[in-house]
């Protein structure tokens, strides 16, 4: 109700000129308290440890509401697209390192520092923090440390007497991996990568090169497009990737819709957090690895955040939405609610104090972290305006390489076409 405008406006005039309803646009819900919707992307446990920390929150500040909401990450694109495009954003907004510039260059976002006070980030890494910022302005905050990795059914990886990968193994240990767990009577053992733009920037990082360059144009050419897409379309054949059938209903970016989710695959790509997703599944025969290297094991992988928060520009309340992601980042009881579900702690205090009590597969989430400390390259840049709609070309395309109704050369020149169109400034 706080955005039927008209009404809004007259009653805020009216307040202002008798000085006595204060000022700021801020309104109150009925019996006092100050209600926030706060959406996000995740699965079934992110959603309850969500709801958890809210309710402390909740607790602690009894003059704040929080509604919440939550979906599969394509769902979410798709509905914040939309509530953008009609002014309905959401107090608060769980967004995607791809999507800040979107959304930070729309006026979307609040500049955070008009609640510097209220949003403590000295525990915060600089380096991390900048990921969040477009124009040197800082309109949304990390709410954890991710990375890439490997999700696998260690039951399988002993089957075919492969040891757990370690930092540093390669694509081709990879593909070697996969012909083990073939020959050891797991058809498709693996998905297939090509499907993903985030997989295609891990290769490349591997050999080198990025995926934008300083310009936010894209930095690689057709050929090395057409090079991962010729390399993945060769596993498909050969049986060592899922099938175009299983690849193409990851489309939803559910974890149960996945070939692995399904138990069609035993190894897939994913980020560390939300790979608790396959718990449900594999139980304690899930674990987790780095992402294969460079040919000289160049790491292509890097931290990012697993996620940010930012505040909708036009929010009623920006001092308690900014209270509520203050209680999230560096609360202690937030800290010990969430773990490592969205990420290790981006406060450095609360990642000292949670890793060490993390259980089950959260241990492997900050395990895998570990391992890669002082090994990975700093974060690129937030990535352009226009790469958010990319990521979903890249997918469509693969399906006509998986499908074998155009070749890898053909899409790749496509695609690069499309990207320049897309990231024209």
């Amino acid at each position: 109700m706080r955005r039927i405008r008209t009404a809004a406006t007259a009653v805020l005039v009216l307040c202002l000129a008798l000085a006595g309803c204060g000022g700021g646009g801020a309104s109150t819900a009925a019996g006092g308290k100050v209600t926030l919707r706060f959406t996000w992307w995740g699965n079934a446990d992110r959603a309850a440890r969500t709801e958890q920390a809210v309710a402390a929150f909740e607790k602690a500040h009894p003059d704040i509401d929080i509604q919440t909401s939550y979906s599969t990450y394509e769902s979410y694109k798709q509905k914040l697209a939309t509530q953008a495009a009609g002014g309905d954003v959401p107090d608060l907004i769980q967004l995607d390192y791809r999507q800040i510039s979107q959304y930070a260059g729309s006026d979307v976002l609040l500049d955070l520092k008009t609640q510097r006070g209220t949003l403590p980030t000295k525990e915060m890494d600089p380096g991390l923090l900048k990921t969040g910022q477009v124009d040197g302005v800082q309109y949304a905050l990390p709410m954890g440390v991710g990375t890439q990795a490997m999700a696998y059914d260690k039951a399988a990886w002993r089957k075919a007497g492969l040891a757990a990968p370690k930092p540093g193994w390669t694509w081709d240990d990879w593909v070697s991996a996969g012909r083990k767990l073939k020959a050891a009577g797991y058809e498709r053992p693996m998905t297939d990568p090509g499907q993903m733009e985030d997989w295609f920037e891990v290769w490349l990082r591997g050999q080198g090169k990025r995926l934008y360059d300083e310009d936010g144009q894209a930095a690689f050419t057709a050929a090395d497009l057409t090079r991962f897409w010729t390399f993945t379309s060769r596993l498909r054949k050969a049986g060592l990737v899922s099938s175009a059938e299983d690849t193409t209903q990851m489309a939803g970016g559910a974890v149960e819709d996945s070939p692995m989710g399904r138990k069609r695959a035993v190894a897939e790509f994913n980020w560390d957090a939300p790979s608790a997703g396959y718990e449900a599944m594999y139980g304690d025969r899930l674990a987790l690895a780095p992402m294969p290297a460079g040919p000289d094991g160049t790491p292509g992988q890097y931290y990012k955040p697993s996620m940010l928060l930012g505040i909708a520009a036009d929010s009623a309340h920006p001092r308690e939405a900014a209270r509520f992601i203050d209680f999230l980042l560096n609360s202690d009881k937030a800290a010990d609610i969430l773990g490592v579900d969205r990420g290790t702690p981006v406060n450095g205090h609360q990642r000292t104090r949670v890793l060490p009590k993390v259980t089950g597969f959260q241990q492997q989430v900050a395990g895998v972290q570990e391992s890669l400390q002082g090994k990975l390259k700093d974060p690129p840049a937030a990535p352009p305006r226009g790469d958010n709609g990319l990521q979903s070309t890249f997918g469509r395309d693969y399906d006509q390489v998986s499908f074998e109704q155009a070749s890898p050369r053909e899409v790749a020149e496509d695609f690069l076409t499309e990207a320049r169109t897309e990231l024209r400034p």
